[in-house]
C-alpha cells in the first residue's frame, strides 16, 4: 500500500466516523429540543441569540445548487459563525438530512440549515458534539473552512 493509499483510507475513514458522529448529534439534539431548522429561523436563533448556537449544518443538493438566494443566505450564515466561532459543516444529501431533523408526521421543506442550540450554559452536552467541534477546528487548520461530511444512508 503506499502513501497515498494510507492517507486516503484514513480520510474515508474518518469521513464515515464524523458523519456518525453528526448523525447521532443531530438525533440527540432532536430529543433535547434543541435544534432549529430551517433558513430563515435560524438566521433568526443567529440574530437573536447568538450566543445559544454551538454547531451549524448546512445542506445544499444538486437541485438547490444554482439558487442564488440560497447561496446567498449560505454566505451570510458562514460568515456569522466564522464571526462568532460557530463551528459549522456542509452536507450534501438534504434529503437524509430532513429525515434525521423531522418526524414522520411532517415533510421538512427548509432543512438546508439546522442549528444546534445550547439554552444554557452546560444545560446540555454530547461527546460526539465535541468531536465535531475538533474535526472542525483540525478542518480549518488545513484551510478547509466549512468541511464536507458525508451522512450515511438508511
Amino acid at each position: 500500500m503506499t502513501f497515498e493509499e494510507v492517507v486516503s483510507q484514513k480520510a474515508a475513514d474518518r469521513a464515515q466516523s464524523t458523519g456518525k458522529a453528526l448523525e447521532e448529534v443531530l438525533l440527540s439534539a432532536k430529543e433535547n429540543r434543541s435544534l432549529t431548522v430551517g433558513v430563515y429561523e435560524s438566521a433568526k436563533v443567529m440574530n437573536i441569540d447568538p450566543d445559544s448556537v454551538s454547531f451549524c449544518v448546512l445542506a445544499v443538493d444538486e437541485e438547490f445548487e444554482c439558487d442564488v438566494a440560497l447561496q446567498i443566505h449560505f454566505t451570510l450564515i458562514q460568515s456569522f459563525c466564522f464571526d462568532n466561532d460557530i463551528s459549522i459543516v456542509r452536507v450534501s444529501d438534504t434529503q437524509r438530512l430532513s429525515e434525521i431533523v423531522g418526524d414522520k408526521a411532517t415533510q421538512l421543506e427548509d432543512a438546508h440549515c439546522v442549528l444546534i442550540t445550547n439554552q444554557d450554559e452546560g444545560s446540555w452536552q454530547d461527546p460526539a458534539l465535541e468531536k465535531l467541534h475538533l474535526f472542525c477546528e483540525e478542518s480549518r487548520r488545513l484551510n478547509d473552512w466549512v468541511p464536507e461530511i458525508n451522512l450515511a444512508a438508511r
